[in-house]
């Protein structure tokens, strides 16, 4: 896989495809099996790529093509994965409640 080009508003699709070394087919294929990766559509239906739709495109391609999950599999482990950071931001979030409590708490008694 090519290094990512300087950072862009947009990417085309032969972009993305030569960035990742696959198919413009494979790129819409992957595009209808996974719901959350929707690239932007111009006038013309020309998909536009964000750098969002390339990270998340880099993680589909990750687990299919570099580690060897099957579609079902790669869906899977996105789910995980995003219920994983959910939890550990509604964690951190609870710690920041608990530290401003104490510091409340801490001040009251000085």
């Amino acid at each position: 896989m090519a290094d990512t080009p300087p950072l862009k508003r947009y990417y085309t699709i032969g972009e993305v495809a030569e960035m990742f070394e696959v198919s413009k087919s494979l790129i819409r294929f992957w595009e209808n099996e996974f719901d959350f990766l929707r690239p932007h559509k111009n006038s013309k239906g020309d998909r536009r790529f964000t750098p969002q739709n390339i990270e998340q495109f880099r993680l589909i391609h990750s687990l299919v093509k570099e580690r060897g999950f099957t579609l079902d599999g790669a869906r899977q482990e996105i789910k995980r994965q995003r219920t994983f950071e959910k939890e550990k931001e509604e964690q951190l979030n609870r710690l920041r409640e608990l530290r401003g409590f104490l510091s409340a708490l801490l001040r009251e008694n000085s």
